[in-house]
């Protein structure tokens, strides 16, 4: 219960400082993440969190499932089909080469192997949708940008999570990923957008029947209910939960945009509510021993992870679009790395691997940093836009735009 009521202490506040937040640098997400360090064993010892404690892969399972679900559920399938191209430039090359850079300095600079630095390279690889919706959803950023590191930040999780078990089994073939072969992930990538698919349509359907319909104050528990279901039955499957949670987003839109507008305000504050938890439970694991553990190369790692891999990569991918020099470099910038990380993280820590501690201790810090960093830079960065002049957008939103 100490952790329930230092949550609320930390919503409170956090609400209390948001009007503050959302003009200045200062971060709703930094708060959270330096309350849970504070409360932890290597501050004010109030609560007890280790990285194999349940809570935290529990919250960070949770956290990302529901940003990438109210996520897809602001993708417009007309403007991907007529936009698809940049979003495949920055996963088809910027974030392999992201994941290449960032193995290439972690082996050089950590000294890890080869195999656990290109292990580290595909966990930090993906940008998090729960941060770079810090600046996808401000309406004074144009359109084009917007939906890039939306859908990037969307789809990304999933492509990286197959290398990721397939380095993990190969780091350490007697561990609990070990069996984990190219065939039983491509089942579980099929199955979880199967399920996201499926199950949406198959609700929608059933409110065509006279004799169904959800009274106006229930409407908005609809999705919620797709939500839950898709949730428990992906890890009951073992099929992708992240993949199955954006694609059912999408779907539910583009079945029921109703449903989405009834579920829109709910289901950001349940995103939020979620994300300011694990953004908690993994300050409480950022103790002094952690950055006490991390050596000199490997905070060199962190920050050229940040400052030079990721905004390379990126531009690198970018060369030859429509995209203004100003738009590439935010673009570049917001590489945050969050959740899907944490996750992935914990899989490396809990396989047992021979290097494991210390790949995941690297990656912690990594997330730590990217978090305070991009966190903290969405207002200004905003504030260089005015989207009438960029874009031609309009103030207010249109039905169907894709934003976060």
């Amino acid at each position: 219960m100490v952790l329930v009521a230092v949550f609320g202490v930390a919503l409170l506040i956090a609400v209390l400082l948001s009007g503050l937040a959302a003009r200045t640098v200062l971060s709703t997400s930094f708060l959270f993440l330096v309350g849970g360090a504070l409360v932890s064993d290597g501050f004010l010892g109030l609560i007890h969190i280790t990285p194999d404690s349940e809570i935290v892969s529990v919250t960070a399972d949770l956290a990302l499932f529901a940003v990438l679900f109210t996520d897809g559920m602001h993708v417009s399938f007309p403007k991907l089909r007529a936009n698809w191209k940049n979003p495949a430039r920055a996963l088809g090359l910027g974030m392999p080469l992201a994941f290449v850079g960032m193995a290439l300095i972690t082996h050089y600079l950590v000294g890890l192997d080869w195999t656990t630095s290109f292990l580290v390279g595909a966990v930090l690889a993906p940008t998090d949708p729960v941060f770079a919706s810090a600046i996808v959803g401000r309406k004074e950023v144009p359109a084009k940008l917007r939906q890039l590191l939306n859908v990037e930040s969307g789809i990304n999780d999933g492509l990286a999570l197959p290398i990721v078990l397939i380095l993990i089994a190969a780091a350490c073939p007697t561990a609990g990923q070990a069996e984990a072969s190219l065939g039983k992930i491509a089942l579980e990538l099929g199955l979880g957008l199967a399920f996201g698919i499926v199950l949406p349509l198959l609700v929608i359907g059933l409110l065509r029947f006279r004799l169904l319909g959800a009274e106006p104050k229930l409407q908005p528990l609809l999705p919620l209910a797709i939500g839950i279901i898709l949730y428990g039955l992906c890890h009951l499957t073992h099929a992708n939960p992240y993949l199955a949670a954006f694609s059912a987003g999408a779907v539910l839109t583009s079945a029921s945009p109703e449903a989405k507008a009834a579920f829109e305000p709910l289901g950001e504050a349940l995103a939020e509510l979620a994300k300011f938890a694990a953004l908690l439970v993994f300050g409480a694991l950022l103790t002094p021993q952690l950055f006490g553990d991390l050596s000199v190369g490997g905070y060199i790692t962190v920050l050229l992870a940040i400052v030079l891999i990721r905004p390379v990569s990126l531009l690198i991918s970018l060369i030859g679009t429509r995209f203004d020099r100003r738009e590439k470099l935010v673009a570049a910038w917001f590489g945050p790395k969050g959740f899907a990380s944490v996750v992935y993280g914990l899989l490396v820590l809990q396989a047992g691997i021979p290097q494991g501690q210390e790949a995941y201790t690297l990656i912690a810090v990594c997330i730590a940093a990217s978090i305070i960093a991009h966190s903290s830079t969405d207002v200004p960065i905003a504030r260089l836009f005015h989207v009438d002049d960029l874009a031609g957008i309009p103030g207010e939103e249109r039905p169907g735009a894709v934003v976060a």
